[in-house]
Parts: structure tokens; sequence; C-alpha cells
């Protein structure tokens, strides 16, 4: 995993990971990697200080949010998670299958390849990345 700080066309500066150097650059190019405040896809690596840990730092529980943007992630997860359906690995097949009215169109999330969510947006289906992981990656 790899963490790059990120900074959108209108200004913005926020951190995302990603599992590789590669991964995030596929990403970028495809559109999938949007600005947490306003959702822009022009987005490009900012100047970033590297991590050195310190021997009297302060140690904190990973799973505990901190920072401002964490608690932020933190409550779209939430609302997400309440105003929407968990698909899973199902959601390629359902958004498509609601944007060809095929099934009733409804709020949902889930999981997807890179290519699933790339031949969606190619076929004009409606889809945005969402800055955190599925249910079934969280654990």
């Amino acid at each position: 995993m790899i963490r790059y700080s990120l900074k959108c066309d209108q200004g913005h500066t926020f951190e995302s990971w990603f599992a590789s150097a590669a991964a995030y650059d596929a990403l970028a190019k495809a559109g999938h990697v949007g600005c947490v405040h306003c959702g822009s896809t022009r987005v490009e690596k900012a100047l970033m200080a590297p991590s050195v840990a310190q021997a009297d730092a302060e140690v904190r529980p990973l799973a505990t949010p901190t920072s401002e943007l964490e608690q932020k992630l933190a409550a779209l997860r939430r609302q997400v998670e309440e105003s929407s359906d968990y698909v899973g690995r199902d959601f390629a097949r359902e958004a498509r299958a609601m944007h060809a009215g095929e099934s009733p169109e409804r709020p949902i999330w889930g999981e997807a390849r890179i290519d699933e969510a790339k031949a969606l947006i190619e076929d004009g289906v409606p889809v945005a990345p969402l800055p955190f992981m599925g249910k079934a990656r969280a654990n």
C-alpha cells in the first residue's frame, strides 16, 4: 500500500491510499480518483514529506478516526451505508440492470473490478468511486 498527498484543480488537498503506484496511475488515468471535498476528478499528486518514525512518538490506535478528514470519511461511510443498499460484488450487474430499466432504480454501493467500472463508464452508466473499501475488505 502507498499513501499519496493529492490536490485537485480547485486547490483542495487530501490523502488517499492505493495498492501501488501503478494502481494510482491507472485509476487517475481512468478518472476514478476524485477530490473528497468537491468531487473533481482532475487530481494530481501533491508534494509530500516522507514519514519518519520518532522514538518518543505517541502511538495511537489505527481504528480511531483522529483527523478532520478521517472523521469526514467515517461520516460519509455511515451516510452511504444508511441510505443505500450494499450489493457487494454484484455492483456492476446491478448498476447495469438499473441503467437498462431491468431493475428498479435505488441507491446502491458495492465493489467492482477496475475493468468492470471502466466498462460501466464507457456505456454511460453513472458510477463514482468511494473513498473507502467495501464491507468485505473492511475487516
